[in-house]
C-alpha cells in the first residue's frame, strides 16, 4: 500500500503500574512497526498508577503523548480517554504487555480500506514467543460470557484465513475512529473484561462487521497486569460484565428467556466453584445447639464473587436500562443473524459437575435451545479411506468437516474398511453400510459424495426430510469412460449405466450441490435441467441458480508449507543441485505419463541434471485397484533407461501430512493428460499442491487448470501428446530462472483464492441456514395454474388436432392417435 493511501492512525496504550512492559511495547511500536512516523500518533494513558510510571514513560518514549487519568478508569475508561485525543481516522488499541508484528497496522488498515462494511479489525494474537494461540476467534455463550476459541493451543497454521467474528480482543484491535465514537466507545462500567466482547457485539448489531485478519499480528504476555490480583476479583468482573452485556444487547424476546436462567446459573456456578453445600440450611439439618445454628458460615472468595456480581448488576440496572433502550433502537441485525458468530452459544464453559447439571436443566426448562438452537449436526460421509495417506475424496471430505466444525457439531464418517485418521477436532468414524441410517438419523444436514447415497435407500425417497448436500466435484461417469477401457464392451456399458444412475439419483435428491469449476457448473446445469430440477420457480427466484449449484473447488491449507521432515531428495538420494520435476499424485488411466517420459528422455540430452519424481504409485484406498497405465509407465521408463537416473518412482503413497516435505524439494510441478471429454470437465487436484508449494506448473491444455495457468501466467500450457513441446516447457520452468521467479510471485497471489475456508464458503453459508430445495417441499404447487378449457375450446382443440394428424399421416395416423387417447382415458390419465 502506497504511503499516500495510508490513513493517520492513533494507537492507544493503557498503563497501570506496568511501566517496564509499556516501555517495551512503545519501543517496539517505534522500532519495529512498518508504518510512517508522520501518520502515527501514539497515546499512552496512565491510569493513576501513582508510582512514577508516567514520568518514566515520557523519558523513555518522548514521541508518545502521555495522558494522566485522574483515577484508575480501568482498561475501558483508559482507552476511551485516549481516543478523546485521537487525531487519526483509525484508532488502534494495543495492550501494554503486547508487541506488534511489523505489518500489524498496515494489514489492518488494508482490510478497512478494502472492505467498507468492516468497522473493526480483530488482529491475530499469539503468546509472547509466537508458539501458542491467544486470539484467533471469539465465541459467546448464551449467558453472556465471551471466550477465546482455541486459546492455548499450538499455532499450526489452521487459523490463517480471514473471517468475520463477533468481537476482537481488546489487546489488539483496530477500528474506524468515527464508528468507535458513534458507539460511545467501550462501556466504562465494565472497567475491564468483556468490554471488547460488548463493543464487537454492539458493532455487529448496528450492521458493521468485525473482521479477523491473521496477517495483522501481535504477541501478548496475557494479563500481566493481573498477575498480583486474586482470581476472585477477576471472576467478579467476568460474572457482572457478562450479565451487563447480555442485558444490553439481546432482544426483548431473547432476554425474557435468557436473563432469569443466566442469573440462576451465576448462583450455581458460585456454589459449585466454592464447593458450598447448597443444602446446609435445610430445616431438617439444624444442629442440636442453637448457638451452632447461628454461627457464621464461611464462603470462599471465588463463590462470593458470583453473589456480589449479581448484587452489583442490580445496582447498575437503571443506567444499563438506558443503554439497552439506545442499543435496541439502533440495532439493524437480529439475534438469529448473530448466532453463527457466537460459534457455539450452548457451550457451558465450566467443567464443574454440579454446574453442568444445572446448565442442562436451565437450558431445557427455559427452552433456550429454541432461542439459540443446539449446534447444527452435520454428517459428512465418504467412501474413501481415511488415514495419514489420503486421496482426493477423503481429503475433500476431511476439510469439509474441519471447516464446518468451527460452527457446527460435525461427524466425518467413512464406509471404507481403512479408517485410521490423524488427530482431529471432530469425531471420525468407520461405519458399516448397514449402520449408516443411524448416523443419518442423528444429522440435520448430510454431506455426501461418490456412491454413498446408494447405501441409504430411505434417504433417496421423496418423503425424506433430511437436508442433503451432494458433492459432485468428480464426474464419475466421464472418468469411467477412461478408467474402464480394459473391460469388455458389454461390461463398460453396464458400468457406465450404473454410475450414471448413481449420479442421476443424487441430482434428483440433493437440496444443494457443489462442483469444482465453472466448466463443471455448466455441465451439471445441463444434467439438472434434463432431470427437471431447473424449474421456472427456481429460475425466477435465482437466475444464477447458485442457490442450488455452487462452485467449491478443491482447496489447500491457509498456511504455506513448512518442512517437518525429510523430503524426496534425501529419500531418493537426489543431489541438492538436481532440477526436480514432481508428478504429485497417482498414475491413472485418464493421465498421460507416457508423453511426459518421452519429453524427459529428450530433455536429458541437453540437461543431464533433470529428475522426474512420481509421488505415489499405490493408491491409499485398498479398494482401488492398480490401473494398467501404471504398469505401462514403469515399463516405458525402464525401456528408455530412465529409471534410477532421471525418473524415480515412490511405489507407495506419501502421507498427507508429510507431502509438503516432498513438494518443498521440487523445482516445478507437472500434470499431463489426453485430450478427451473427461479432461474437459476434470479438476486436477494435484495442481493445488503445486500452488500451495509455489511451484511453477507445466500442464496439458484442455482442463480448467490449464485455463488458470494460462490466464494467470503460472507456468506453461502445452498441447496434448506433444513430447517436443513438453520438453521445451520443462526446460523453461526448470532452467529459466527469471521466468520461474515470475511464476512463483504470481502463484503466491492466486493461491489465496484456494484456501479451504475460501473455497468452501458456499457450503459454510448453506449450512448456516440449510433449507430443502424448493421443488422438494411437501405440498408444492403452481401459484398460477392453467385455466381449464371450456367445452367449445376443447372442440376447437380437437378439430385442430384431427387436421394436424390427417396432414401428418392420413387416416392411419388419426386412428393411431385416437386409440391412444381412448386408452389414456381408460387408464385414468386423460
Amino acid at each position: 500500500m502506497e504511503q499516500g493511501t495510508l490513513p493517520d492512525v492513533s494507537v492507544v496504550v493503557v498503563n497501570y503500574r506496568g511501566a517496564d512492559d509499556t516501555i517495551t511495547c512503545l519501543r517496539a511500536l517505534s522500532a519495529d512497526l512498518d508504518y510512517p512516523e508522520d501518520k502515527l500518533q501514539v497515546i499512552v494513558v496512565d491510569n493513576a498508577s501513582g508510582d512514577g510510571s508516567a514520568d518514566r514513560i515520557r523519558a523513555a518514549a518522548p514521541r508518545a503523548e502521555v495522558v494522566e487519568a485522574p483515577d484508575n478508569l480501568g482498561f475501558a475508561g483508559g482507552c476511551n480517554l485516549g481516543v478523546r485525543g485521537a487525531r487519526g481516522s483509525v484508532v488502534a488499541f494495543l495492550n501494554n504487555d503486547a508487541r506488534p508484528h511489523p505489518q500489524w497496522l498496515r494489514e489492518a488498515v488494508r482490510v478497512l480500506r478494502e472492505e467498507p462494511t468492516v468497522g473493526a479489525v480483530a488482529s491475530k494474537v499469539l503468546d509472547w514467543d509466537g508458539r501458542e494461540v491467544d486470539f484467533v476467534d471469539g465465541g459467546l455463550t448464551w449467558f453472556g460470557m465471551g471466550y477465546k476459541r482455541h486459546a492455548g493451543t499450538p499455532d499450526g497454521g489452521t487459523h490463517d484465513t480471514p473471517r468475520d467474528v463477533l468481537f476482537g480482543t481488546g489487546s489488539a484491535l483496530v477500528a474506524r475512529t468515527a464508528v468507535f465514537r458513534e458507539l460511545g466507545g467501550f462501556d466504562e462500567r465494565f472497567f475491564m473484561f468483556y468490554e471488547d466482547v460488548d463493543l464487537g457485539w454492539r458493532m455487529n448489531l448496528r450492521g458493521w462487521r468485525v473482521r479477523y485478519a491473521p496477517t495483522s499480528l501481535t504477541f501478548h504476555k496475557h494479563h500481566a497486569s493481573m498477575s498480583s490480583v486474586d482470581t476472585s476479583r477477576e471472576l467478579y468482573l467476568l460474572e457482572r460484565n457478562a450479565l451487563a452485556a447480555l442485558y444490553k444487547n439481546f432482544s426483548d424476546d431473547t432476554l425474557a428467556k435468557v436473563l432469569p436462567a443466566a442469573l440462576a446459573l451465576v448462583v450455581r456456578r458460585a456454589t459449585a466453584r466454592g464447593e458450598i453445600d447448597a443444602t446446609q440450611l435445610e430445616i431438617t439439618r439444624r444442629p442440636d445447639d442453637p448457638a451452632d445454628d447461628r454461627a457464621p458460615v464461611p464462603v470462599p472468595r471465588q463463590a462470593l464473587a458470583g453473589f456480589l456480581a449479581i448484587d452489583q448488576f442490580v445496582e447498575l440496572l437503571p443506567s444499563l436500562a438506558e443503554s439497552r433502550q439506545a442499543e435496541q433502537a439502533a440495532r439493524r441485525v437480529s439475534d438469529a443473524d448473530l448466532v453463527p458468530l457466537m460459534r457455539k452459544a450452548m457451550e457451558p464453559a465450566y467443567p464443574l459437575p454440579r454446574y453442568l447439571a444445572a446448565h442442562d436443566v436451565l437450558v431445557e426448562v427455559f427452552g433456550l435451545q429454541e432461542v439459540f438452537g443446539r449446534p447444527r449436526r452435520v454428517l459428512v460421509i465418504t467412501g474413501d479411506a481415511i488415514s495419514d495417506r489420503m486421496a482426493g475424496p477423503a481429503i475433500r471430505a476431511w476439510n469439509m468437516a474441519d471447516v464446518l466444525s468451527g460452527e457446527h457439531d460435525v461427524r466425518l464418517v467413512t464406509v471404507n474398511p481403512l479408517c485410521a485418521p490423524p488427530e482431529s477436532s471432530f469425531p471420525v468414524l468407520k461405519v458399516a453400510r448397514r449402520d449408516l441410517p443411524a448416523q443419518v438419523e442423528w444429522a440435520d444436514v448430510v454431506v455426501l459424495q461418490g456412491h454413498v447415497l446408494e447405501f441409504l435407500p430411505e434417504l433417496k425417497k421423496p418423503t425424506s426430510t433430511k437436508v442433503v448436500v451432494c458433492d459432485i466435484y468428480d464426474p464419475m461417469h466421464l472418468e469411467l469412460l477412461e478408467q474402464g477401457k480394459d473391460d469388455t464392451d458389454e461390461q463398460r456399458e453396464l458400468d457406465l449405466r450404473g454410475v450414471t444412475r448413481v449420479i442421476n439419483n443424487q441430482l434428483a435428491r440433493g437440496d444443494f450441490f457443489l462442483c469444482a469449476s465453472e466448466r463443471q457448473r455448466h455441465f451439471w446445469l445441463g444434467h439438472l435441467t434434463a432431470l427437471g430440477r431447473l424449474t421456472p420457480t427456481l429460475y425466477d427466484n435465482d437466475p444464477t441458480v447458485r442457490s442450488l449449484l455452487a462452485e467449491a473447488p478443491f482447496g489447500l491449507p491457509g498456511k504455506p508449507p513448512q518442512r517437518t521432515g525429510p523430503g524426496l531428495r534425501s529419500t531418493l538420494g537426489l543431489d541438492s543441485s538436481d532440477k526436480v520435476l514432481l508428478w504429485a499424485g497417482g498414475v491413472y488411466s485418464w493421465f498421460d505419463p507416457l508423453t511426459l517420459l518421452h519429453a524427459v528422455d529428450r530433455l536429458r540430452t541437453r540437461r543431464s541434471d533433470v529428475r522426474l519424481v512420481f509421488l505415489g504409485m499405490k493408491h491409499p484406498n485398498p479398494e482401488v485397484p492398480d490401473m494398467d497405465i501404471a504398469g505401462q509407465t514403469r515399463a516405458l521408463a525402464k525401456r528408455l533407461d530412465l529409471v534410477g537416473g532421471h525418473v524415480f518412482f515412490n511405489e507407495t503413497w506419501v502421507p498427507y501430512h508429510d507431502r509438503q516435505n516432498w513438494l518443498l524439494d521440487a523445482d516445478a510441478g507437472v500434470t499431463t493428460h489426453y485430450e478427451h471429454v473427461e479432461t474437459t470437465f476434470a479438476f486436477r487436484t494435484r495442481v493445488l499442491d503445486y500452488l500451495w508449494a509455489g511451484l511453477p506448473i507445466v500442464t496439458t491444455d484442455g482442463d480448467s487448470f490449464a485455463d488458470l495457468v494460462r490466464r494467470e501466467r503460472l507456468g506453461v500450457v502445452v498441447p496434448a501428446e506433444d513430447p517436443d513441446a513438453l520438453a521445451d516447457a520443462l526446460d523453461k520452468v526448470l532452467y529459466d530462472a527469471d521466468f520461474a521467479a515470475g511464476c512463483v510471485e504470481r502463484i503466491a497471489v492466486v493461491r489465496e483464492r484456494f484456501t479451504w475456508e475460501n473455497v468452501l464458503a458456499p457450503l459454510a453459508a448453506f449450512c448456516r441456514n440449510p433449507r430443502p430445495a424448493a421443488d422438494r417441499l411437501p405440498g408444492s404447487s403452481f401459484m398460477v395454474a392453467n385455466r381449464p378449457l371450456g367445452r367449445r375450446e376443447k372442440v376447437r382443440r380437437d378439430v385442430a388436432l384431427v387436421k394436424e394428424y390427417l396432414d401428418a399421416g392420413g387416416p392411419g395416423e388419426l386412428a393411431r392417435r385416437a386409440t391412444g387417447r381412448v386408452l389414456k382415458k381408460l387408464r385414468g390419465r386423460g
